[in-house]
């Protein structure tokens, strides 16, 4: 049994009751965790919430410090954390390699951002007068991490937590606690006790408990726009602050004057990546008419020359999706798509080689419009429709013809054309030519219903900070606007 970390000390639920962990690429079980309750949640708020009334007043270059010191940890344990991440979510070694550079990266970059900001002055009203804003931590923070990306969408949530002053209580998804309880083991055991804790336990059980608790200001969730909403009316009642980056369904839009080879690989890379499995794969792709039986044919093509298999296997290029239920739905959206005309040119089912493990084929469907759920839900699996469009005003409006707006894709060398799709496309993040690539100074986040929040930049320490407004008057004399009139 692996225990949760709760004010520095590693423990079990008071309930004794445990969960499962498995690995996708054979349905085997790896470790049991805690299956946290209420009763543990509130020790953890306990926890957090005395040590917040230190941790708020060290100094910034002194948590600066303490951050980078987690990072060159992370580092001297690269090889530990690559494979257990490989271990319990599935996605290829060298993919973990590099979600793991991003964590260290990230909390590299928020440990200066802690060093330097705390607010701005103001010009006065008056020559007496001195105006000035503070940012100052919430204090407990709850940090809800999906599958996907274990590590790296912890970090983009409890590097600037931290950095700003505030505590963390970590709740991983069950697929994947492991690594967290590893990195927080590893990486911050040098932390004062109760600033960063780890609760594992399912939603119902754990998640609500945290959410609902008064002496936790704000609620950090990345997943499916259904769970957020969710947190989001839970959250109302005490109008917390939510920092909730939700579902997408993006677009890739391959321009007339693109290239179709490295378009092809372009998008097999953008849709394929994580087996699909990453809040901003591309998920639907739109190509001009004329080109579309020719880019859907190499797309095909080469998607069939890719790699399945476990992602400890080097030769692997495609890894197993994190779950059985997952991987029903990818298959229900093909299934759906086939039903209302669609044709499979790659791929469609479960790989006849794997009897175990959590695979589905890379996926290619022509012939589909938008009244299929692979043109409307988030899919969040390898699959890849194409659709055909006659002018690129249309594939424009065919971008925007969704509930989401997490960040979109334009694959062109004419700049007017490039122009007009990051000023028209409602996205968060907008792609030119290079999908998929972060720049930490650079704000994540959607429009929609893909959340609203912004992670990274100067706007992801901001979503930890709360504003305040100082108004000094060294005159304590009388004013003369004061009564009587």
């Amino acid at each position: 049994m692996t225990p949760m970390f709760i004010n520095g000390q590693w423990v079990a639920s008071e309930s004794g009751e445990l969960f499962d962990v498995l690995d996708p690429a054979t349905e085997e079980v790896i470790a049991q965790v805690p299956n946290g309750t209420a009763a543990d949640v509130a020790r953890a708020v306990a926890a957090a919430e005395a040590a917040f009334a230190e941790w708020r007043w060290v100094p910034g270059v002194e948590r600066a410090a303490m951050l980078h010191e987690a990072t060159r940890k992370m580092a001297a344990h690269r090889e530990t954390l690559v494979h257990l991440l490989t271990l319990e979510e599935g996605k290829p070694i060298p993919e973990n390699e590099e979600e793991l550079e991003w964590v260290i990266g990230t909390f590299d970059y928020y440990a200066e951002m802690a060093r330097t900001y705390r607010g701005r002055l103001l010009a006065p009203a008056g020559r007496s007068q001195f105006n000035f804003v503070m940012k100052e931590p919430y204090g407990v923070v709850a940090c809800i991490v999906p599958f996907n990306y274990p590590l790296l969408l912890l970090a983009w949530k409890m590097a600037p937590a931290l950095a700003a002053g505030n505590t963390v209580i970590l709740k991983p998804a069950n697929e994947t606690p492991l690594s967290t309880l590893r990195l927080v083991e590893l990486a911050f055991d040098h932390f004062p006790a109760g600033v960063v804790n780890v609760i594992t336990g399912d939603g119902p059980r754990a998640g609500e408990p945290l959410v609902t608790h008064p002496a936790v200001p704000v609620i950090a969730f990345t997943g499916s726009t259904a769970v957020g909403q969710r947190i989001a009316r839970l959250a109302a009642e005490r109008i917390k602050r939510t920092h909730l980056e939700l579902g997408g369904k993006d677009a890739f839009v391959i321009a007339p004057d693109a290239d179709i080879e490295t378009a092809i690989e372009a998008v097999a890379y953008a849709s394929l990546l994580n087996a699909g499995q990453v809040c901003t794969s591309t998920e639907r792709v739109y190509v001009p008419h004329r080109m579309v039986g020719t880019f859907a044919g190499g797309l095909a093509d080469y998607v069939n020359g890719l790699r399945l298999g476990p992602g400890l296997e080097p030769t692997t290029d495609i890894g197993p999706l994190a779950a059985a239920r997952f991987r029903e739905k990818v298959a229900a959206h093909v299934a759906d798509a086939v039903q209302k005309g669609a044709k499979v040119v790659a791929g469609g089912s479960r790989p006849g080689q794997f009897p175990r493990g959590f695979y589905f084929q890379p996926t290619v469907l022509i012939n589909v419009n938008h009244t299929m759920l692979c043109m409307r839900e988030e899919t969040f699996g390898p699959t890849i429709p194409v659709m055909g469009y006659s002018d690129f005003d249309e594939a424009i409006r065919l971008a925007n013809d969704s509930d989401y707006g997490l960040g979109a894709v334009c694959r062109t060398n004419d700049p007017r054309l490039a122009k007009r799709f990051f000023e028209e496309v409602r996205a968060g993040t907008i792609w030119i030519n290079d999908p998929l690539t972060d720049n930490y100074g650079g704000p994540f986040g959607g429009m929609k219903m893909s959340g609203n929040a912004r992670e990274l930049g100067e706007e992801g320490l901001e979503s930890f900070l709360e504003t305040k407004h100082v108004h000094w008057d060294f005159d304590d004399s009388p004013k003369e606007w004061w009564y009587p009139y």
